[in-house]
């Protein structure tokens, strides 16, 4: 993902990841990245749940206007309603 990322901002593009492993991005320290406590294969929410997947979306590229320092993991505190987390 970092890679990636910051071979895209090189060319003047911003960009965010959106991840699941937050200790994994901080090591791979990508420009920008937007951490989920949402389980493997769910990135943007829970299938099918529209609103859900769209709000997840729009609030990842509000965050390229916010945050200026490289290498910030925004956590957005989304909660999945089918798991519970500890």
């Amino acid at each position: 993902m970092g890679l990636l990322q910051r071979a895209i901002e090189a060319e003047g593009i911003s960009t965010i990841g959106i991840t699941l492993q937050k200790e994994v991005t901080k090591k791979v320290k990508p420009p920008r990245a937007l951490y989920l406590h949402y389980p493997f294969g769910h990135p943007l929410g829970e299938a099918f749940a529209v609103k859900q997947q769209r709000t997840i979306l729009l609030d990842a590229l509000k965050v390229l206007e916010t945050i200026t320092e490289p290498g910030t993991i925004l956590e957005p505190g989304y909660l999945w309603r089918r798991h519970r987390f500890e």
